[in-house]
């Protein structure tokens, strides 16, 4: 049963409802949307944020696994389109746009920034003997390369956790999906079954990367020197 909307002062976050215009509430109830209320899609930030502080606003939030994905902001129609055109007239202004190329130049050199960083940490977890530091190089630069575009949404861009966990678990995350089947793995959906192969794909991938460390003799069929030499496959966080 739909049940009619009476929406708090404040924003509440929501998921889809099972039909248009509909909503469900944390407590599973299925509310519907005001008529006077308009879908904000998302994607501008400035308009999101300020539409949520001006009253009343229901967040569309959807899960799907790990990650949340935004849906848009249910808010009454007047309230956007009073927002939208008080941000349309400050965005045609001179001193915003100057503010916005500061804005921007300033992510990205902080951008470069945490990149190097975390080339460097990537390569300090490595620690490979020196007759093998080209290829620790090269495999720095390749998990560094996937796991720190902005969006990328891996475990490089989490905050969670300090930058020295975050490239470690880069490099297990790359070796699994580019040195082992994984991809390829037909795994049962019991509760803890992929939990289990990654960690034992990861134990896998820790062995090989002590070979390196120690200096051993690899054969060129390394499934490390490979993949290094292959066009990769592309690969989530």
């Amino acid at each position: 049963m739909t049940a009619t909307a009476r929406p708090n002062p404040a924003s509440q976050i929501v998921t889809p409802g099972p039909t248009e215009r509909t909503v469900r509430c944390c407590d599973g109830r299925v509310a519907k949307v005001p008529d006077d209320w308009a879908l904000l899609a998302p994607g501008d930030a400035m308009l999101t944020r300020r539409v949520k502080a001006a009253g009343p606003s229901w967040v569309v939030q959807e899960r799907k696994g790990r990650r949340v994905f935004s849906r848009g902001v249910w808010a009454p129609q007047a309230t956007i389109e009073a927002v939208r055109s008080q941000a349309e007239a400050e965005r045609s202004t001179q001193a915003y746009g100057k503010q916005r190329a500061a804005n921007a130049r300033r992510r990205e050199s902080k951008q470069i920034e945490y990149v190097e960083d975390f080339y460097t940490s990537v390569l300090h977890f490595l620690n490979f003997d020196s007759r093998y530091e080209d290829l620790a190089m090269r495999l720095a630069r390749a998990v560094t390369d996937h796991a720190t575009p902005v969006g990328s949404g891996t475990v490089a861009r989490t905050q969670r956790i300090p930058v020295q966990q975050r490239a470690e678990a880069a490099v297990i995350a790359w070796l699994r999906h580019q040195t082992t089947a994984y991809d390829q793995l037909k795994i049962p959906r019991i509760q803890g079954k992929r939990r289990e192969v990654r960690r034992m794909l990861a134990e896998e991938s820790r062995r090989l990367l002590d070979d390196y460390r120690r200096g051993l003799a690899l054969s060129p069929r390394c499934p490390l020197a490979k993949a290094l030499n292959e066009p990769h496959r592309e690969a989530p966080g």
